[in-house]
């Protein structure tokens, strides 16, 4: 009984403070929604009678404000927190005026402008020394006042891919030149997107904790491959749409590559080969042709040893994880958040098991609270047998 959820509640925190019980009374409805791409973004839905609400100074534009939900009498989690962006008044013929007040998460201050620019340490007489992308998400991360989280594994992945970067560079000072990271008249955030995709890294703000809203998380996907909430379809699932896409069936993305030295073009094509569920690596002279089809990839720019290994990744691995795709919907549930796992039971073995959470929408509103979700079934859980991620025959009784 003690797990039964009958009181959706939650509480707001504008610069700091409680919202006043006149203002919190007057809420209407409530959105979260925390996504992989972009800002996450909460608005509140204030009823405005009298239009008391107007020009109400602790809704000012950029006040920091945070929000916690869950069931009362728990304590509630924080799964927001940013700064207010906008309002939008509504004064309608009939009916009570309404404010909805609008605040994203501080993403939004890295797309501010572009800049140009490059990050490397000049060494006399020996020439300028490329930064690992580790260091320069941190740099702009705390030019920006946040808090770089960046997670073991994709660490280690960064560094890997970034040896093998040097190691293609040795002895040929303008390839050494080529691995130094450039910001080309590119956002901060644009800038650190591209980072992240070519060392397989998500990119989001982590909203909980004391430090919630001023954490700029990297989450490499291996890092996370155990699930935060379990829902079975009858019972905790509500309802979900898988999505089979043709993309799914991608096996390889290939380049040509021209290595200066011996003056000859390569091809060089990385896969995944779904029965060993593991990566692959061919490299080709260029007269060898390429296998025809649509799940053959060729990236139709030029690319050098340096940056053929991260250019490929950043198009093989987003079009892997997008073969199977889906949405659903669920009692509301805080612990559902952009990068969580699901684990889905009751859905057969084709479509049960773990997804990463893509996209996550709370709501509080006269209906009580839900949560919908979009996922990926991301090609790391491959490695998982099927039975422990829920992924399970149906068993139909009664027929026959």
């Amino acid at each position: 009984m003690a797990n039964l959820r009958f009181a959706p509640e939650f509480s707001f925190q504008i610069e700091g403070q409680p919202l006043p019980a006149a203002l919190r009374a007057s809420i209407r409805a409530v959105t979260v929604t925390t996504g992989l791409e972009g800002s996450d973004r909460a608005e509140l839905t204030i009823v405005n009678d009298n239009l008391r609400w107007l020009d109400y100074p602790l809704l000012r534009l950029d006040n920091a404000l945070s929000l916690s939900i869950g069931y009362a009498p728990d304590p509630l989690a924080q799964i927001f927190a940013g700064e207010i962006v906008s309002h939008t008044a509504s004064f309608p013929s009939s009916g009570g005026p309404t404010l909805v007040v609008a605040a994203q998460d501080r993403l939004q201050r890295l797309q501010r402008g572009t800049k140009v620019r490059w990050f490397a340490i000049p060494i006399p007489f020996v020439g300028n020394f490329a930064l690992p992308d580790v260091a320069v998400a941190s740099i702009v991360s705390a030019e920006n006042v946040l808090l770089p989280i960046i997670d073991p594994v994709g660490a280690a992945i960064s560094i890997l891919l970034g040896g093998a970067n040097a190691a293609a560079a040795l002895g040929d000072p303008d390839a050494a030149q080529r691995i130094i990271r450039r910001q080309a008249d590119e956002s901060d955030f644009d800038f650190l997107k591209r980072i992240s995709a070519e060392n397989s890294w998500e990119m989001f703000i982590e909203h909980r904790g004391p430090l919630g809203g001023y954490q700029l998380r990297f989450m490499s996907p291996l890092d996370h491959l155990t699930p935060d909430v379990t829902l079975k379809y009858g019972q905790s699932l509500i309802d979900f749409t898988p999505r089979i896409s043709n993309v799914g069936q991608l096996i390889s993305v290939s380049a040509y590559v021209w290595v200066a030295p011996i003056k000859t073009v390569f091809t060089i094509t990385v896969g995944w080969d779904w029965d060993r569920m593991a990566l692959t690596l061919d490299v080709l002279p260029s007269l060898v042709p390429l296998g025809k089809g649509p799940s053959r990839y060729l990236i139709d720019e030029p690319v050098t040893p340096v940056s053929a290994p991260r250019r490929i990744i950043s198009e093989l691995v987003p079009r892997l994880n997008n073969r199977l795709t889906g949405s659903g919907s669920t009692v509301g549930d805080p612990h559902i958040t952009a990068g969580s796992v699901l684990r889905l039971e009751g859905l057969g073995v084709e479509f049960g098991g773990l997804y990463r959470v893509t996209s996550a929408t709370h709501t509080i509103d006269s209906s009580g609270y839900r949560t919908s979700f979009e996922v990926r079934k991301e090609i790391w859980f491959g490695s998982i047998p099927l039975p422990d991620q829920g992924a399970a025959p149906v068993r139909v009784t009664g027929l026959g």
